[in-house]
């Protein structure tokens, strides 16, 4: 029986709203949603602002982060959503995101972290 410590769900978001993408504020209150939505306790959010374009910032869990880059010249946004504990489910921030951003096309990489076997350490050979 395998167990993970983890959650954690990289997204390729392609063909996104490109003011969306610009929005220093913006990303900073859909941090925050999709923060509640999957459950999690937010320590901080961070955000910064770059010239001539693109954001970037993270939401600092109790539970881990949610963290984004944006470049919107691409209409493109990469995300990382990580997240512990049995009470986090990172696909539900996902509704959040994707209605801030609308993404045309997305890809997700779901990776269990900390796997352990029996509750034991678990080595992958």
């Amino acid at each position: 029986m395998f167990k993970h410590l983890g959650k954690h769900l990289i997204l390729e978001l392609w063909g996104c709203d490109r003011k969306a993408l610009d929005d220093e504020e913006g990303i900073r209150d859909m941090l925050i949603k999709s923060v509640e939505a999957c459950n999690a306790t937010l320590i901080c959010v961070k955000t910064h602002k770059f010239c001539p374009q693109g954001v970037t910032g993270v939401a600092v869990l109790a539970e881990s982060h949610i963290a984004i880059h944006t470049y919107p010249e691409y209409g493109y946004a990469a995300l990382d959503i990580f997240t512990c504990g049995e009470h986090t489910d990172p696909y539900k921030a996902l509704d959040v995101l994707k209605e801030f951003l609308k993404p045309e096309s997305w890809q997700i990489i779901d990776l269990k972290r900390g796997i352990m076997e029996n509750m034991g350490t678990f080595e992958l050979k």
